[in-house]
């Protein structure tokens, strides 16, 4: 596989990426909405998929927090 980066696909390969990443057919609409993470976003070109899911990632609670490290969200 390629570059995922924006600049490295057109609007259509990042939503196949999406799609195939989620297992989902992303024309239909469903279970995207379920993960809370806008891919729109990254389909449309204005945020990187690495983005997404550090903002995604750093929103979680987590239930031992001593125990884990997220670089990158503060901590």
């Amino acid at each position: 596989m390629g570059s995922i980066l924006i600049k490295d696909t057109t609007k259509e390969e990042r939503a196949k990426i999406v799609a195939e990443a989620l297992g989902d057919d992303y024309e239909l609409g469903c279970g995207f909405e379920s993960t809370g993470i806008d891919y729109q976003l990254y389909i449309d070109g204005e945020k990187e998929l690495r983005e997404l899911n550090m903002e995604a990632n750093c929103g979680f609670e987590v239930a031992f927090p001593d125990d884990v490290s997220r670089p990158g969200c503060g901590m």
